[in-house]
């Protein structure tokens, strides 16, 4: 059976997500989850998260810089993508269908969309596969810290601050301030992923004394949130999480491990961890993590 490569389209999308989802049951199966537990299972779930997250998918392979499927008479079995803003290449998606793994599509397919030229850094958010993080380590990028999804019932929750709160629309000025803070905690900047979460989300930007403090996003997943004081992670959460309980929704936060502030919150309160953990991996330290929360669901920072 011949395996054939080529650039992927956004037209290329439900046979992507397919194959999103076959590779995620298969993983969850070997991580030993029982068949009771892995919602993927589900196809209203499936059908369901689809409607809920088309548009995300639309945004990773429309503002990709390398995007690559592989094909086996005809049928998608495999991709990568992968983004560049500001000289950071993150690795989005790698998924290659199980019957197909082990052939060395996914190390051809990783080479395409993943190479170290033309990019100043790379990352991935990357699941605890022990296959994907040995290519991935033999790539050059390596696990600096977990990253763990924590959630509860959300309730009413009492705080005190002196942030203020403001949403904010899709405007020349909160592009600029959400810049800012980008370049002071994560040293790059990403415009073409605000302008789609400034339309998808709502959006807040915090002050102090009139002065810019942080950014995050709201409602429809929780995330990114950047502070440029860590210690206004329990203020911004506890309102973040009012919030969704008057809307009746569920409330969890992506939160890397090394931001104490918000982990000693977030378990205080009562939140739970949930088992399925992701790595961020780079090829050298950087960014100020401990005051950042990344999108939920995670493809990318």
């Amino acid at each position: 059976m011949a395996i054939t490569y080529r650039p992927g389209e956004v037209a290329d999308g439900p046979a992507v997500y397919d194959v999103f989802v076959e590779t995620t049951i298969d993983l969850e199966q070997r991580m030993g989850l029982p068949a009771a537990e892995i919602i993927w299972l589900d196809p209203s779930f499936v059908a369901s998260y689809w409607q809920r997250r088309q548009s995300l998918f639309d945004h990773l392979a429309r503002t990709a810089d390398q995007f690559w499927v592989a094909e086996a008479d005809g049928r998608l079995i495999g991709l990568a993508r992968s983004s560049l803003r500001d000289g950071m290449r993150e690795l989005l998606e790698f998924f290659v269908r199980p019957a197909f793994q082990g052939q060395g599509i996914g190390g051809e397919l990783l080479r395409r969309a993943f190479p170290a030229d033309g990019s100043q850094r790379r990352a991935i958010i990357a699941t605890r596969e022990m296959r994907a993080l040995a290519r991935y380590m033999k790539a050059g990028v390596y696990p600096r810290f977990p990253i763990y999804y924590l959630s509860r019932q959300p309730e009413a929750t009492p705080f005190t601050t002196d942030l203020e709160f403001s949403a904010v629309g899709l405007e020349p000025e909160t592009l600029d301030a959400i810049r800012a803070i980008d370049q002071a905690i994560l040293g790059f900047t990403r415009d073409v992923d605000h302008r789609f979460l400034l339309q998808d989300r709502q959006t807040m930007l915090f002050r102090r004394g009139g002065q810019l403090a942080g950014y995050g996003y709201f409602g429809k997943g929780t995330g990114p949130i950047a502070l440029l004081d860590a210690t206004d992670f329990p203020a911004v959460l506890a309102w973040a999480e009012s919030e969704a309980a008057a809307r009746g929704d569920d409330f969890g936060v992506q939160l890397p491990l090394v931001n104490r502030h918000a982990v000693d919150y977030l378990l205080a309160r009562g939140f739970r961890l949930e088992d399925f953990t992701v790595f961020f991996m780079s090829d050298e330290p950087f960014g100020r993590f401990e005051n950042y929360s990344f999108s939920s669901p995670p493809f990318f920072m």
